[in-house]
């Protein structure tokens, strides 16, 4: 049990990584640092989109953008960050 609780672990702080990864990428997307025509751009851009967008979509819909700024990677993180939390203090000692 504590393998399975090691693996969920560790899903979620890579895709914490993700989520850090895809808004990274937005802003230089949206201030033309990167070429968008470059096809290594367009498949990261991609890849990075259909991995992050399912879990940003919900909270898109109840969160409004304040000023073109998209709180919803804020919250997604937040989420994921108190998920760990509670698998931290109140999973793991009831494994042993």
């Amino acid at each position: 049990m504590r393998a399975i609780l090691d693996v969920i672990l560790l899903i979620l702080n890579l895709y914490t990584w993700v989520i850090i990864a895809s808004a990274i990428f937005s802003w230089l997307y949206a201030f033309n640092v990167v070429n968008p025509r470059n096809q290594v751009v367009e498949v990261i851009g991609r890849a990075l989109y259909q991995l992050t967008e399912p879990v940003l979509r919900p909270i898109r819909r109840f969160v409004p953008a304040f000023g073109g700024l998209d709180l919803s990677p804020i919250i997604v993180i937040l989420i994921i960050f108190l998920l760990q939390r509670i698998i931290i203090y109140y999973l793991y000692p009831a494994v042993f």
